[in-house]
Order: structure tokens, then sequence, then C-alpha cells
């Protein structure tokens, strides 16, 4: 593990399609390819917390993914793995918005 300063990598999905196969898809394509990549100090995925509605909360997103890792230098070979691409592939033809968010966090 790293000395440095663990990297939050957040990603927000916005789907054309948000019927809950759609987002389901979504949701088991990220378990499936996303998760358990070396340097990854912690991993999920899910849905939006709709009942969560007060003025201050965003909800313009369908699924929210969290993974944080133990360096840079973790997140940038998920970047390039294989499995982060197929995920890209599977996914990326329901994909209306995507914003990222990357933060180092201690």
């Amino acid at each position: 593990m790293s000395a440095g300063p663990h990297l939050a990598h957040i990603v927000f999905f916005d789907l054309t399609d948000e019927s809950p196969a759609a987002v389901q898809k979504l949701v088991d394509s990220a378990n499936k390819n996303l998760s358990g990549h070396e340097g990854t100090v912690y991993f999920s995925v899910g849905v939006l917390g709709k009942e969560f509605n007060r003025p201050v909360n965003d909800q313009a997103y369908s699924v929210a993914l969290h993974v944080v890792f133990d360096s840079k230098a973790s997140h940038d070979k998920y970047q390039e793995h294989p499995r982060h691409k197929v995920f890209i592939d599977e996914c990326k033809p329901n994909w209306k918005r995507v914003r990222v968010f990357d933060s180092y966090i201690s």
C-alpha cells in the first residue's frame, strides 16, 4: 500500500434508459468489471436514493460508483485495464452524461 494520499474516484452516471433493468445492467457490469483491481482500498456501486430530496441533494444521476485507490498509480493502471474497457464498451451506449470526481483523501 502506498504511503501517499489515497485517491477517491467517484463517478455519477446519468442514463438515457433509466428502467430498472438498464440500471441493474450497469450495476452488474460495474461489480463484475470494476471491482477487485490492484490497489483498490474501497469499492461500491449503487443507485440514486430518491428519498434524499432536500434542496442540496443532486438527483441528476442514476448510478454512483465509488472507488478509492491507494495511489494515483493504481488509479492510472485501473483506467487502462481490459476489464475497465469492457465496462465502458458494455455500458457507454446508455450513458446520457457521466461526471467524474477525482480527489486526494486522507
